[in-house]
């Protein structure tokens, strides 16, 4: 097990501080006994049961986010030649049993860790945030159900968020009551460009939280004390970034489906 540094906190503060992990667990083979790796054995080439761990674990990573894109692709495909089930197909019941298990695990890992985003939310979750306010699940369950999702406005965005759900509400009036208004659909596309601006400065800032994050890795991987604060900081950074890019990114989707209804 990696080894943390905590101070206790209520539940929303709890998950994985800081922790530098080279590689997965091993231990030594079922079938030929030598020492294996993580998910197959280097002797005897046989699948390993899996193992629960998460992700960054399955792939020997440190809990870092800036990764390099194309190493991960390359362990994702070295991984791939061991465990599909097609490379199992002729070995035993259980063996295949295995090799599915570990496949989805590492299919499913490699979908999460290899997009920034997806890569962050999951880093957060590991520390005890979900994202759930703001995600598209919410959006599609307020749908759903007819219910209003909770958002809160960033607020910097309070006195624009107001005047564009008026121009938008004015919009669909129009639409239904087939008297489109064309200096209302250049306003929005206006708002629409200034929006989208500021929804891609905010990979800037992502960027600069995620260097300070795997700062904090690297000097818990060197023995220095991370303090539990320094550590929330971060976390909260990347929570409110996260949030403002995800209901930005709501207004937009809002903006193009009224202009592509005119």
């Amino acid at each position: 097990m990696a080894q943390t540094e905590q101070k206790k906190r209520g539940p929303s503060d709890s998950g994985i501080l800081v922790v530098t992990q080279t590689k997965p667990p091993t231990a030594n083979c079922w079938s030929c006994g030598a020492m294996r790796a993580a998910h197959f054995c280097q002797q005897c080439g046989k699948v390993q049961p899996p193992a629960p761990v998460d992700y960054f674990s399955f792939f020997g990573l440190p809990y870092k986010l800036n990764l390099e894109p194309d190493k991960l692709e390359r362990e994702f495909y070295a991984l791939s030649r061991h465990l599909h089930p097609d490379i199992n197909a002729v070995s035993s019941d259980r063996e295949q049993q295995w090799s599915l298990e570990q496949s989805s695990q590492l299919n499913d890992a490699y979908r999460t860790l290899k997009d920034p985003i997806t890569r962050t939310e999951y880093l957060l979750r590991l520390q005890g945030v979900q994202l759930e306010e703001q995600s598209k699940a919410a959006t599609e369950e307020a749908r759903r159900t007819g219910k209003v999702k909770k958002q809160v406005v960033p607020p910097d965005l309070l006195e624009q968020v107001f005047e564009l759900n008026m121009q938008l509400e004015e919009a669909r009036m129009n639409k239904k009551m087939g008297e489109p208004d064309r200096n209302l659909e250049r306003e929005l596309q206006d708002t629409k460009k200034q929006l989208q601006a500021k929804y891609d400065g905010m990979m800037a800032e992502l960027h600069a939280a995620w260097n300070e994050w795997d700062t904090l890795v690297e000097r818990t991987g060197q023995g220095d004390t991370v303090l539990e604060d320094d550590r929330l900081a971060v976390r909260d950074k990347m929570v409110d970034v996260l949030n403002r890019r995800s209901y930005l990114r709501n207004l937009l989707r809002d903006i193009d489906e009224v202009l592509e209804s005119q």
